[in-house]
Parts: structure tokens; C-alpha cells; sequence
């Protein structure tokens, strides 16, 4: 027993020191990748806002400037400096998110996204749970009725709802629900996770709206295509309750897509919503956003280019460690 226990725990031990090293070599990859990824990124972030842009001193003092005063700027804010060391700048922010300080308010940019981007999620982080919860459970309980007067009354709607502009939804959810019925603010935003609340709320339902009619197709097409698998007719022939077959089998065979259409829509999560922002007056990331080009306020968009492509390769890395997760098919 000794000998067989001992030996047990030696097939164990090299199994999990197999899999660290798996894991470590995979992580490196990943990372190597991201590396290159990032670096290619902000090398076209940088040749746009510095070849496509133009001058930003002409953008900042127009165009009848001194040529005296153009050059007192271009010495203020390093773009008399040799291109490469100004790209340094741009791929070191990329990785210590020292961005600097904006033109237009002064304010160091990291705090002004910090500060945004928490309000921004007390809209979108609702939003997207509630949204994604509501359509793939309604696109997977709706196999059930596939091509029924149900079913096709849900895809007309959805995509009546979609060929609409979202600024539609949102007028109409102003001038119904908040300025005709008074059950929501019209406008406005208030710090806390309490106060907040009636300032959210209107802008959440709007966005679970359009997120599920977007989406619905998409979950129900997939859905669609597994329920008619082999594994399926054998849980149903054995006698498996519907719910069971649903939400345990089919649901966890199509998760892969499933993580991949959210990991796409988490880097969102940050910058928010610009049109829903905008008109409920929520001082969110994406209304940062919008005010920094209107001030031409190359800095701050040079930083919510270089955040949001950064977001979006360490979300690409989450989605392939969580595939192997939920399908063990997939090896690290």
C-alpha cells in the first residue's frame, strides 16, 4: 500500500508540475504576443495622431500663429523632440498609464480616467449583466418554440428595434418615462453608490434594450445550431427534463461563443456609452472622451486609444484562459 500511495503521489506531483509548466509557457506566449500586439498598436496610434493629424499647434493656436509662438509650444509640449523618443513616450505610457496631464483641464489623465471610468461602470456594468443574463437565457428558452409565431414575432422586433437609431430610444425614454411621467431624472448624476441610483437607472434599461435586440440573433443562431447535435436527441431520449437539457447540457457546450461575444464587449465596459452619456449628462469616460475632441485634446484621445487597445488584448488573453476552462478539449 505504501509502495502504490508513494507512487500515486508521485504521478501527481509530475502531473501538476506538468501543468505549471504548461500554464507558465502558455502565459509567456500570450504575454509575448501582447507585448508585440501592444507595440504594434501604439506605433499606428502614434503615426495617426502625429502624420494624419497634422501640427497640433496650429490645431491649438490656429492657423495666423507666430511662427515664435508655435515653436514656444512645440518646446512646452515635447513635439520638437526627435520622433523616436517621442514614440518612447507613447509605448512606455502604454504599459505604465502615465499619460501626462490633458490640455484642456490640466488634470493628470489617469486620475481623470480612473474618476470616469467607475461612473461609467455604474451604468454599463448593469447593463451588460443584466443584458447578457436576459438574452441567452430568452435565445436558449426560445429553442423550445424554434419557428413558431413566437419565435418570429421576437426576431421581427429585434430587428425593427435595430434598424433604429439609439438616440431614438433615448429621446423617446426622456421625454416619456422622465419629463411626462416624472419617474426618472431627465438629466444628471449624482456621486455615490445610493444617490446614483435614480440617475441610472433609465440610461440601464435603454442599454439592456438595445443590447438584447442586437444580440438575440446572434445567441439564437447558435442555439439553434447545437440543439440539433446527437448529444441532445440521446438527453431527451433518456428522458431529461427540458430545463435540464437547456441550461445544463446545450448551455455548456455553447459557451465558447458565448465567451468570446462577451470578452468583445468588455473592453465597452470602461469607456461606456458616448450617446447615453451625453444626453443623461453622466460625466462618464466615454462624455471624457467626447469633450477631449472637441477641445482637441490630443493627450487625453491619445490615451483612451492607447487604454482601450491595451483593455482589449488582456481581454483577448482572458477569453483563451477561460475557453480552456469550459471545454477541456482545449489545451493551455
Amino acid at each position: 500500500m505504501k509502495i502504490v500511495s508513494s507512487g500515486f503521489r508521485g504521478a501527481l506531483t509530475q502531473s501538476s508540475l506538468l501543468f505549471i509548466m504548461n500554464l507558465f509557457i502558455y502565459l509567456f506566449r500570450r504575454f509575448l504576443y501582447a507585448f508585440l500586439v501592444i507595440v504594434g498598436a501604439t506605433f499606428m496610434i502614434f503615426l495617426i495622431f502625429n502624420i494624419v493629424v497634422g501640427d497640433p499647434t496650429v490645431v491649438l493656436l490656429g492657423k495666423y500663429a507666430t511662427p515664435q509662438a508655435m515653436a514656444a509650444l512645440s518646446e512646452e509640449l515635447g513635439l520638437n523632440r526627435p520622433w523616436y523618443i517621442q514614440y518612447w513616450d507613447v509605448l512606455k505610457s502604454a504599459f505604465t498609464f502615465d499619460f501626462g496631464y490633458s490640455w484642456n483641464s490640466k488634470q493628470n489623465i489617469l486620475k481623470i480616467f480612473q474618476e470616469g471610468g467607475l461612473i461609467s461602470l455604474t451604468v454599463t456594468f448593469p447593463a451588460f449583466i443584466i443584458g447578457n443574463a436576459l438574452v441567452i437565457s430568452v435565445a436558449l428558452w426560445m429553442t423550445k418554440y424554434r419557428a413558431t409565431l413566437w419565435d418570429r414575432l421576437l426576431v421581427t422586433f429585434c430587428i425593427v428595434m435595430t434598424s433604429i437609431s439609439a438616440l431614438v430610444y433615448i429621446l423617446i425614454g426622456q421625454g416619456v418615462f422622465a419629463y411626462q411621467l416624472g419617474l426618472f431624472p431627465i438629466t444628471g448624476y449624482d456621486n455615490g453608490f445610493i444617490n446614483c441610483i435614480p440617475y441610472i437607472v433609465l440610461p440601464t434599461i435603454i442599454k439592456v434594450l438595445l443590447h438584447f435586440c442586437y444580440q438575440y440573433r446572434f445567441y439564437r443562431t447558435i442555439m439553434l445550431d447545437e440543439i440539433y447535435q446527437d448529444y441532445v436527441r440521446t438527453a431527451r431520449a433518456k428522458g431529461l427534463q427540458e430545463q435540464v437539457v437547456l441550461f445544463k447540457h446545450i448551455l455548456k457546450n455553447v459557451m465558447i461563443p458565448i465567451i468570446t461575444s462577451l470578452v468583445k464587449d468588455m473592453p465597452s465596459l470602461i469607456f461606456g456609452s458616448v450617446l447615453i452619456e451625453n444626453f443623461f449628462g453622466i460625466p462618464g469616460l466615454g462624455n471624457v472622451v467626447i469633450n477631449a475632441i472637441n477641445c482637441c485634446d490630443f493627450p487625453t484621445i491619445k490615451a483612451a486609444t492607447i487604454v482601450s487597445a491595451v483593455l482589449s488584448v488582456l481581454f483577448n488573453i482572458l477569453g483563451d484562459m477561460l475557453y480552456t476552462l469550459v471545454d477541456p478539449r482545449i489545451k493551455l
